[in-house]
């Protein structure tokens, strides 16, 4: 291969996995740059490592156990836990944004050396070697995911939502009158009560069980809404030409015959179709969770958490973490939020204004990302 063909065969393979379509890439390419793509992910695990090496040194504790009325630095901590998300997550988005290979690796290795510092100074733990273990094991996690492509389609899915969130708020407004009629479900006795003696692996279960069978819908809609255009995958369209201009396919032409699909290529299409459907869907239910998550901080006193418990406890853990926020509580919003997740799903999938808003576009880029595939099988391999 020449120089010029090496370029191009990078680009057209950078240009697929921010696409959503890492299956379409030849053998070996996505274990390519694997350090440098994960970089993201590493600089979001860094910031959680530095959060906990922030909560080690200022309560000396290794885990957060809040019973009672919070003291001053207790709703500091509280503020750290509740922002850790939103500034990890600004973190891959900025590291995201770095294009070259070198800035990336960089990026990558300042991740790594502030995890490692975690491992000593923070961490879930008070040993040293658990710690490291963990760390390990997350580390690898990024870079096994990375590696078999989900973590770009899972990035795709992200970047698809945000820039659809108008569409997701259509979505909540939508469904407000079930939202709305769950809070019969919400200021229901026998709900919390639930809520109080069910363990939360029993819940996690439920929940799970819940989400499968939404999941499971909204996978087997979306398969019945692409088989046509998988069975004419890539079909030349006079606009792809205009449209692939600016991308490292603008100067190949289209192939006589197209090859057919693998069944790898035809799982991706389907799994990024139903993955980006189902982050937006979650994100209107923890929306909708969380809006009865405050409500229920706005409305609970001792004494009507004790009618509607029997005497509950007003304490709450969550991955580990004692909070002062009524263990019921959670439960229920966990519960709602599950409810939630399964209606604005069969909703979604069923509605004609979503599907003609946010499916059949996505469709559309795909048929189109299969054109350019096309034109990537015309490479030289390497």
């Amino acid at each position: 291969m020449t120089p010029v063909d090496v370029l191009q065969r990078r680009a057209a393979e950078t240009w697929f996995l921010g696409n959503g379509l890492p299956a379409v890439l030849r053998p070996g390419a996505l274990v390519r740059r694997l350090w440098p793509r994960s970089a993201p992910a590493l600089a979001g695990l860094a910031v959680f490592m530095l959060w906990s090496v922030v909560i080690v040194s200022i309560t000396d504790k290794h885990t957060i156990d809040i019973n009672g009325k919070p003291t001053r630095t207790e709703w500091f901590v509280l503020a750290l836990l509740v922002l850790v998300v939103p500034l990890a997550a600004l973190a891959g988005w900025l590291v995201s944004r770095i294009r070259t290979l070198r800035s990336r690796e960089v990026a990558a290795g300042v991740s790594l050396i502030v995890v490692v510092i975690g491992v000593f100074f923070g961490g879930p733990t008070t040993q040293v070697l658990l710690n490291a273990v963990i760390a390990a094991a997350s580390v690898g996690v990024i870079l096994v995911v990375t590696a078999s492509g989900v973590g770009s389609i899972l990035s795709w899915a992200a970047r698809v939502t945000l820039d659809d969130l108008a569409l997701a708020g259509t979505l909540f407004v939508r469904s407000l009158p079930v939202v709305l009629l769950t809070v019969l479900v919400f200021f229901n006795t026998y709900v919390w009560l639930m809520a109080e003696y069910v363990g939360r692996g029993r819940l996690t279960l439920a929940l799970g069980f819940l989400a499968l069978i939404a999941v499971a819908f909204v996978t087997s809609s979306t398969a019945d809404a692409v088989r046509p255009m998988l069975s004419a995958a890539g079909q030349h369209v006079d606009s792809d030409d205009a449209r692939l201009a600016g991308t490292p396919f603008a100067d190949i032409a289209d192939p006589v015959g197209s090859e057919p699909l693998s069944r790898g290529e035809r799982w991706n299409v389907i799994f990024v179709l139903a993955v980006s459907q189902v982050v937006q869907v979650a994100t209107v239910a923890l929306v909708s969770a969380g809006v009865f998550f405050v409500l229920g901080l706005i409305l609970l006193n001792p004494r009507l958490l004790s009618e509607w418990t029997r005497g509950g406890s007003s304490d709450g853990e969550l991955l580990g973490m004692t909070l002062p926020v009524p263990q019921a509580l959670i439960q229920t919003t966990m519960f709602l939020g599950g409810l939630t997740f399964m209606y604005v799903s069969a909703k979604a999938v069923g509605d004609g204004e979503y599907r003609a808003r946010f499916l059949d576009p996505l469709i559309d880029e795909l048929r189109l990302t299969l054109t350019a595939r096309n034109r990537y099988r015309t490479l030289p391999a390497r």
